[in-house]
């Protein structure tokens, strides 16, 4: 049982560790999840070649399989775009609300029952973004960006859950990550044209020298095979052994654990704690954070309860924040 809580703990925090990668990788946000998708593919397809574990799709699932995909494909685009355009706390905190808009679209796209609860969540999150973005305009873009991609994470954690039963996970990830990557493909030269100067090709320098940091391939290897590849193994071992209560808990530290990191290596409580060039404390922002925070661990203990609880999220997830 110790050992699985390491395991599930690791594993969120490599998730919450593709933030200070995605800022430390000079690339441009649609390049670095071009490589990131073509890297975990191609990981992916190693691991399940080794390990016999190919599993036939049927056709009308790797259609959805596919607009999976393209749906991951977008919202991390949006997602490293809010690091680029913002920081990795503002990111993180945008992407922390994906929780309350998933619940809100679950009964639209599986038929359910609408909670009155669960909107009123929603509508607490959306008051702390609206203050986050009011006190924190130079970084409206960035904002922006971090909405979309927590709505993009709730769209297609949605669907993904609808097949979620039906195949292991690194299938379903290998032929997600596949369909994401073709997709981007066919959108670059789109982007090259329109955008001359975005940046495409991964910084390479000596990792001997003194300027091993600045080695983009060093950590798009690292995101993909360890935040991408092995934290997806560690969930998936450590969700034979823990209570569901446990393993909810824990993946809803990622943010949490996202943004300890990002002050810790980007010193980022500077950033967003204070107003910038001054040392007032941003209280339009800590209110706005506050409040999404809440809306989260209110919806959180909410899923904790006997009639929600269950271990799905995580199989949905399948390891590729």
């Amino acid at each position: 049982m110790k050992k699985a809580l390491i395991h599930m703990h690791l594993a969120v925090l490599l998730w919450g560790f593709t933030g200070v990668l995605g800022r430390a990788i000079s690339l441009d946000a649609p390049a670095l999840v071009w490589y990131r998708m073509l890297l975990t593919a191609v990981f992916m397809a190693v691991i399940l070649t080794w390990r016999r574990q190919w599993v036939k799709v049927e056709r009308r699932d790797t259609m959805r399989l596919a607009f999976i995909g393209v749906l991951i494909c977008l919202h991390w685009v949006a997602f490293y775009g809010s690091i680029k355009l913002a920081n990795i706390s503002i990111a993180l905190v945008c992407l922390s609300t994906a929780s309350i808009f998933t619940s809100i679209l679950d009964p639209i796209v599986n038929k359910g029952k609408r909670d009155p609860k669960e909107v009123a969540l929603g509508s607490l999150a959306i008051i702390g973004v609206y203050l986050i973005y009011r006190f924190q305009q130079f970084y409206g873009l960035g904002i922006a960006c971090g909405i979309t991609a927590a709505i993009l994470s709730s769209v297609f954690t949605v669907f993904n859950k609808k097949i979620a039963n039906k195949y292991p996970a690194r299938t379903m990830v290998f032929y997600e990550m596949t369909t994401g990557w073709i997709f981007i493909t066919l959108l670059m030269p789109v982007l090259i044209y329109y955008v001359p100067g975005t940046v495409i090709f991964p910084r390479s320098v000596s990792l001997t020298g003194k300027d091993w940091i600045h080695n983009d391939w060093l950590w798009l290897v690292l995101m993909s095979l360890c935040c991408t590849v092995w934290a997806q193994s560690l969930a998936l071992s450590a969700l034979k052994k823990l209570s569901s209560f446990t393993v909810t808990l824990s993946v809803n530290l990622e943010p949490v654990y996202g943004i300890l990191l990002a002050f810790l290596f980007y010193n980022e409580n500077r950033e967003i704690i204070f107003n910038k060039g001054t040392n007032d404390l941003n209280w339009g922002f800590l209110c706005g954070m506050g409040l999404i925070l809440l809306s989260v661990l209110l919806q959180m203990l909410r899923l904790l309860k006997p009639r929600f609880t269950n271990t799905g999220f995580v199989k949905e997830k399948g390891g590729i924040d």
